[in-house]
């Protein structure tokens, strides 16, 4: 071998050595979503949130049902990265204000978890995992499953509000795009059947109750009433809602095509006669939901406080 070729060789040869040490370099800045990300940081973050959400939910029941649509309002649009609770700013829309997020509420209470934890252990855990962390005990305290969930998410630095429409589905989409919009973050048909609980066809003795609950045509955005779709057990996580809405009792357009599509209704009879598939598919789609694009390692940052981006609260 000629001393040009050896050149060569050991230049190769050094440059997949450099190559391979910052590869591993990277991967041990940014390891990915993983269980028990703050066990050595914080490793009292899931506990400080867990009892947070238990005061919280014990002084303000529907707290709860909040937090667990957070999670879809947040990680289906685009990254799971805490965009959703950025306040409006002079020159961008909050996702909190769109259409696409009326009736959402109860953000404030975020905010109190995220004092709690920074009391703690301040400046390390992110408004994306306690955003996540809250859904999830969120879920436990109105009686559904515990889900085991992965954390190390980092914070956004922008609101997304531009684009909230091609991501977020609408009451009144066919169930087409419903599915293609789930299907792009991995979410299938179960998952899907198990997410939705948000109808021309009422039953007739549904009507009444109806229109008793949202008399004017055109609410009011600041005095909304909310209604539960499950009559039933409005405040627990169960699988009535699915023989609500196989009974014609759904509330909105999507809650009918649900129960008489045929890419879904089979799931309907499933979930409806089973609260043990209910949970399983439910608690895999939440897994999937929260795993969605995050920002990671050195992506993003860790808020300060969950509605600014730091560089604002740093103004303030």
């Amino acid at each position: 071998m000629g001393t040009k070729a050896v050149f060569l060789l050991l230049a190769l040869l050094s440059f997949s050595a450099v190559s391979l040490r910052s590869a591993l370099a990277e991967n041990e800045e940014d390891p990915g979503l993983v269980m028990n990300f703050y066990k050595d940081t914080c490793p009292q973050a899931e506990d400080i949130i867990r009892e947070q959400v238990k005061l919280l939910y014990k002084r303000h029941k529907n707290t709860a049902f909040s937090w667990l649509r957070n999670i879809f309002h947040d990680c289906a649009v685009q990254s799971c990265d805490a965009s959703l609770l950025l306040d409006s700013t002079r020159k961008t829309l909050s996702e909190k204000e769109m259409d696409r997020s009326f009736g959402m509420r109860n953000f404030r209470y975020i905010e109190n978890i995220k004092e709690a934890v920074e009391r703690e252990c301040p400046g390390v855990v992110s408004c994306a995992d306690i955003l996540v962390l809250s859904g999830r005990d969120g879920v436990v305290a109105l009686g559904g499953p515990y889900i085991p969930l992965k954390t190390g998410r980092r914070d956004g630095r922008k609101s997304r509000a531009e684009i909230l429409e091609q991501y977020l589905p609408d009451h009144n989409d066919s169930m087409s795009v419903v599915l293609e919009r789930f299907a792009a973050i991995g979410i299938d048909a179960p998952g899907l059947v198990a997410l939705l609980e948000v109808d021309p066809a009422l039953n007739p003795d549904h009507v009444p109750h109806m229109l008793h609950k949202c008399p004017d045509a055109i609410p009011d955005p600041k005095a909304v009433q909310y209604v539960r779709n499950d009559r039933g057990t409005p405040m627990v996580l169960d699988n009535n809602y699915y023989r609500n809405i196989l009974d014609n009792k759904g509330l909105m357009m999507v809650d009918h095509q649900l129960a008489t599509d045929k890419r879904t209704r089979p799931y309907v009879k499933k979930m409806a006669k089973s609260q043990d598939y209910f949970f399983k598919e439910f608690s895999r789609a939440i897994t999937l939901l929260s795993e969605n694009n995050p920002l990671t390692g050195t992506k993003g940052e860790i808020r300060k406080v969950c509605n600014l981006a730091n560089k604002l609260h740093d103004k303030s």
